[in-house]
């Protein structure tokens, strides 16, 4: 029977990191998932690094089909998430970094949100609790979405790309915590962009093109999700999730060269 949603995580040489992130998923209430992991570690196995097989046995004895691709050459991030993307075989697919660590709530969370609205995605941002005492009130307005979550236009330069600030350091930990809201009552608001868990209806993925763009971007690049997101805004909505329930495991970017920016080359 397909699972109702794929779980899609592209990694490159964090095996430890990784076996963490496939740790909380083991953990996850909702239990009706695949995952698929593609890794573009050249020079070793991430597959073969025994703490990353303990947790695919744990997630295998859980019920979890898991799948491990080694994808090589690499292209840049828009290819590696488009041969995930490729991979899927469920009406939703949540794309995760390789250094997260996910509450038990967050992925059935997620998937009553995007059943509810029926947008383009839903995410919830992480939270680096290295800035838990780094509290900055200038970076934490928040829109809450009041109706259901509709089309909207957002874009680099316009004042709602201001959105993003609510995601940096631990902003929206110190939101949540002051708004005393829980996993029970999740409140959806609107965003920018979401990075690093995000769950698409993978119809409508398909429909805006997916990642294809990938062959008009050079292999170092960022800016992907960033890209694909907006474009999904403009047609079917998203939001973001609060409280978030994801944390960032701090690690340094796989991704050093970013002068190459998705939505500001290929969206003017």
């Amino acid at each position: 029977m397909t699972a109702a949603l794929d779980v899609l995580i592209p990694t490159y040489r964090r095996p430890a990191a990784l076996a963490v992130t496939l740790t909380s998923l083991c953990a996850q209430t909702f239990r009706n998932f695949r995952v698929v992991i593609s890794d573009q570690t050249e020079d070793n196995q991430v597959a073969e690094a025994e703490e990353v097989k303990a947790a695919i046995r744990v997630l295998r004895v859980h019920g979890h089909a898991v799948e491990f691709h080694k994808h090589l050459p690499r292209r840049g991030m828009a290819e590696q998430r488009q041969f995930l993307l490729d991979q899927v075989m469920a009406p939703y697919a949540l794309f995760i970094d390789d250094d997260l660590i996910l509450e038990p709530y967050v992925v059935g969370t997620m998937f009553a949100a995007i059943r509810e609205e029926g947008c383009g995605f839903v995410g919830c941002a992480v939270i680096g609790l290295s800035y838990i005492d780094d509290v900055r009130p200038h970076e934490q307005a928040i829109e809450f979405w009041e109706g259901p979550v509709q089309p909207e236009e957002v874009r680099p330069g316009m004042p709602q790309w201001e959105r993003y600030r609510l995601h940096n350091a631990a902003n929206l930990y110190h939101v949540q915590q002051r708004l005393r809201l829980t996993p029970d009552r999740p409140r959806k608001y609107r965003v920018a962009w979401v990075g690093a868990c995000v769950l698409y209806d993978v119809a409508k993925l398909h429909s805006i093109g997916g990642y294809n763009f990938w062959h008009e971007l050079p292999p170092e690049h960022s800016g992907e999700d960033v890209l694909v997101q907006i474009r999904l805004m403009a047609r079917y909505g998203g939001c973001g999730l609060i409280p978030s329930g994801v944390y960032h495991q701090e690690l340094p970017t796989t991704i050093a060269d970013r002068r190459v920016d998705a939505p500001k080359v290929l969206e003017g």
